[in-house]
């Protein structure tokens, strides 16, 4: 029989480390902060790019297709036609397909600054974190050297004490996009 539960339940908010509840805060404040910033154009695009995502959105436009296609298939008597052809229809659909597509590409592109603006954030850490665990490496080296430790295979020893570089890393980078291209 499997269990639905983890083996050791997850950590409270109150189990919390104090750096990981104030990290979390922070990403909340500023999340807010770039809600509040955002210009009236943005937060409208926003709210008709969250309405026309949802299924009231759809609902609608199943509605008032359907009787538009009933009434100018002349299937609801009473009710005279007034696209027979059905190219206001089609017109009116094609009109909207452009409005929806430009407030989703608003939406789109406010999402991408945010994601570029966390990506250089989880790139600054993270080249923080290696240049801090290459600086504690050659600590525990210099330790291990003072008690007469051996560590391993030198070539890996040497590995582990080169410093990154990010210019190096993104020059590599862009020279693999270059040569894919």
């Amino acid at each position: 029989m499997t269990s639905t539960t983890p083996t050791i339940p997850p950590p409270q908010p109150e189990d919390l480390a104090d750096s990981l509840k104030r990290n979390i805060e922070t990403l909340r404040e500023r999340r807010r902060q770039d809600k509040a910033n955002a210009t009236r154009q943005e937060r409208l695009a926003e709210a008709i790019t969250a309405f026309t995502g949802s299924m009231t959105f759809v609902y609608l436009h199943l509605a008032f297709y359907s009787i538009w296609i009933l009434v100018n298939a002349g299937v609801v008597p009473g009710l005279p036609k007034f696209d027979p052809s059905f190219v206001i229809l089609a017109m009116e659909a094609s009109v909207e397909a452009i409005f929806l597509s430009t407030f989703v590409l608003i939406s789109q592109n406010r999402t991408a600054a945010a994601s570029d603006k966390r990506a250089d954030l989880d790139l600054h850490i993270n080249l923080l974190a290696e240049h801090e665990l290459t600086k504690l490496s050659a600590v525990v080296l210099a330790i291990a050297a003072r008690l007469d430790v051996q560590v391993g295979e030198a070539a890996d020893v040497q590995e582990i004490k080169k410093d990154v570089a990010p210019e190096a890393v993104l020059d590599e980078l862009d020279g693999e996009r270059q040569a894919a291209d």
